[in-house]
This record gives structure tokens, C-alpha cells and sequence, in this order.
């Protein structure tokens, strides 16, 4: 394939997310994982393409490389790269915030369009993410899960901030376990952006549509609420305008293929009856069935602890109407299109992931400290337990 039609446009300014990346933290922790040589690597392998179909093999195998090495870091294998713990995802996300700023600068001789660019950007953004590199064993014998998780969020906040689900989707991607029945199981793992654009894209639906066929279970996982795991019950076709990755807001119905079919709720067909009943770690779960509603005929948000009533409007799910309320919505949906109704698949909250006593300033505190690090452990462990509970019960 040849290259798009060139442009002599200037390159395009770094994002929002991108700017933050000459803070002090995320240097500090690129520093300390041996992540920071990626950018520089790769802009030298970008300076050698020649044209756009070598520009487009070297950015598909820096991204690829990006995701086996934070899966590898995570899971034992090779060099830690540094003092930082092999369970944090930040260097995964800050070295990818890495590439695509290069990427975005880069000016190629050969004259690089708009649309090219774009094309590029996507799959790096794909590929470092884990999204085409979902494979499952075939034959008979084994189950197969697929867990995704999310970038950190809130950075203007806390730079210093980690996201367990993307930890946790580390930690268990190409992984193998025993569920609670017996049986045994492969997971499957993808990384999703926080960006109410990328959702409105279609990226959930482009990464699980040839998958959930295949799989006998799915949850999405997310940060949620402090010292508690939820499973979300009902999720909302809202989106409530929390600013994203981006500092973007969006206050609308969740933007969807055939909206005229679009329910406003959608069910989990994980099995919370088993998960809550379990002891699977050392923070309480609970199953979830609240939502908020505008009731039939009114426009006053009204919270059902029950869930929704009939004929209401959405306002927020289970787990909010942020964008884990809506991987939830997009995969549940997804499913139920499909006609896959009867496979089990929801979506978890995770604990907030807190730092130590003492390291609760992100102005003065460190970047890691035992506590959070034990924390981070201790959520990926029982989030396994949970996915072995819910693929070994009965359907």
C-alpha cells in the first residue's frame, strides 16, 4: 500500500496528555524503568523510513514492542529496567505518551498527510495497547477471558497516580489459572484509553467484536470507589461530562452505532451472586444495583438502589456515567447485538489505589512507597480470584 496524499502541513502540536509528560514524575518513573530510552529509539528508527510503508512496519513494531515489554516487566520476565516495581503500569502509559509526541513531530522527507498521520497514531496507539494482539488457544478444554483495564486519570491532580485496572490487565494478559470449577482458563488482556473521543470512535467496539464470540467470559475493570470491589449491575446510556485524559467534557447519551435500537440500560450477566459470596481478597465486594434515573415522564434525577424503573431515562449507572460506566454500557450492548445474551460479562470496580500513610501530598510525595505497592498487589490478586470465581460458576 502506498503512502496517503502529502501535505506540507507543520506537524501538529502535542496534546494535552503529551504535555504533561516533562513533569518531574513522569520522567522520574520512565527513569526508573528503563523506559526511557523507548522515544529516543524510536524517533531514530523513524528517521531511517523512507517511505510510508517503512514508516508503517517500524511504528507497528515499536508499538508491539511496547505492549510485550510491559506485559514481560509486569509478569517476571527480563530486566526490571530499574527500581521501580514490576506491577506498575505507569511506564507502559507514559512511554506510549512518549511515541506518539515524536510520532506527531516527526517530519518525514518523503511528506507526511494529515490522514497518514492519523493512521499511523492508530496504530500505535492500537498495538501498544494490546487491542490486536488478543489470541486465544483454539480446540475444546479451556476457557477463554478477556479483561480489559484503563490508562491513569485525573493527572492534574496527582501526576504520581496509578490505575490498578491497567496493572491488573498487565499482570494477566497471555496468563493461564485455574477457575473455580476446575477448569482451566487463558486470559486475554487490552488497555483502553481515557477519552470520551476514542469511545465515540468505536474503539471498544473494533477491539471486543471478533473476540466476545469466542470467549466464555469478559469483564471490563476499572478504579472505583475506596477500600470496595463493586459489581455493576445496570449500566446507563448517559455520559455525565467528567473531564477526561484530554480535559474534554462530553454531557450526552452515549454515542452509539443505530441509536434508533439503543436501550437505555444494559444488564451484567456476571455471576455477582458467586463473586460477592467468595473469599477472594481482602477488600469487600459488593454487587452494585443502584443507578440514577430520570422516571418516566419526569426531568428529576431520582437514585434507584434497586436500579432502574421502567421506561426511565439514564443518568448514571451502577459505576457513574464516566467512561467505566461506558466501556460497561459499550461491551454489554455489544454483546446483547450480537446475540451473545447468555455470556456471562460486566464489569468490576477496582479500589481506589492509595499511597502509603504519610505519602498523601502530591506536591512533597514520593512515587511509589511500600504501602502502595502492596495495595497495587493485593487488588491485581484478588481481582484474579474474582475473574477464577466468575469463570467457574455455573451459567
Amino acid at each position: 500500500m502506498g503512502a496517503p496524499p502529502a501535505s506540507a502541513t507543520a506537524a501538529p502540536a502535542v496534546t494535552v496528555e503529551e504535555a504533561r509528560l516533562d513533569r518531574a514524575v513522569p520522567q522520574e518513573i520512565l527513569r526508573r524503568s528503563g523506559f526511557d530510552s523507548l522515544a529516543p529509539e524510536f524517533t531514530a528508527a523513524l528517521s531511517r523510513a523512507r517511505t510510508f510503508p517503512e514508516a508503517e512496519r517500524t511504528v507497528a513494531r515499536y508499538a508491539s514492542r511496547l505492549w510485550s515489554r510491559a506485559v514481560d516487566r509486569a509478569q517476571g520476565r527480563g530486566p526490571a529496567g530499574g527500581d521501580l516495581s514490576r506491577d506498575d503500569d505507569r511506564p507502559l502509559y507514559w512511554a506510549r505518551l512518549a511515541l506518539t509526541r515524536e510520532l506527531r513531530a516527526w517530519r518525514p522527507g518523503f511528506g507526511i498527510g494529515e490522514e497518514g498521520r492519523a493512521r499511523l497514531l492508530d496504530r500505535l496507539e492500537r498495538s501498544s495497547r494490546g487491542q490486536d494482539a488478543i489470541r486465544f488457544p483454539v480446540g475444546k478444554g479451556v476457557k477463554r477471558i478477556l479483561l480489559t483495564g484503563f490508562d491513569p486519570f485525573t493527572l492534574d491532580r496527582d501526576t504520581r497516580i496509578s490505575n490498578p485496572s491497567g496493572a491488573t490487565a498487565l499482570a494477566l494478559d497471555g496468563t493461564w489459572l485455574r477457575t473455580a470449577d476446575g477448569s482451566l482458563a487463558r486470559v486475554e488482556t487490552a488497555v483502553f484509553p481515557v477519552r470520551w473521543q476514542d469511545f465515540a470512535d468505536g474503539t471498544v467496539e473494533r477491539t471486543l467484536t471478533p473476540h466476545l464470540p469466542e470467549v466464555d467470559l469478559f469483564t471490563t475493570v476499572s478504579q472505583g470507589r475506596p477500600g470496595r470491589f463493586d459489581v455493576e449491575r445496570t449500566n446507563g446510556a448517559w455520559r455525565g461530562g467528567f473531564p477526561d485524559n484530554e480535559n474534554l467534557s462530553r454531557t450526552e447519551t452515549v454515542p452509539v452505532a443505530d441509536p434508533g435500537s439503543q436501550p437505555q440500560w444494559t444488564s451484567t450477566t456476571l455471576p455477582y451472586g458467586a463473586i460477592t459470596a467468595a473469599p477472594t481478597g481482602r477488600f469487600p465486594v459488593y454487587d452494585n444495583t443502584s443507578v440514577t434515573e430520570l422516571p418516566a415522564g419526569s426531568d428529576t434525577p431520582v437514585v434507584r438502589p434497586g436500579g432502574p424503573t421502567p421506561g426511565s431515562a439514564a443518568r448514571a449507572g451502577g459505576g457513574g456515567n464516566y467512561l467505566s460506566n461506558e466501556i460497561a454500557y459499550r461491551a454489554t450492548l455489544l454483546r446483547d447485538r450480537l446475540g451473545l445474551g447468555g455470556l456471562p460479562g460486566g464489569h468490576v470496580h477496582t479500589p481506589v489505589l492509595e499511597f502509603g500513610a504519610g505519602n498523601t501530598d502530591p506536591a512533597t510525595g514520593t512515587v511509589t512507597d511500600p504501602g502502595f505497592v502492596r495495595n497495587r498487589l493485593d487488588i491485581v490478586a484478588q481481582v484474579r480470584a474474582i475473574v477464577s470465581v466468575a469463570a467457574g460458576s455455573p451459567s
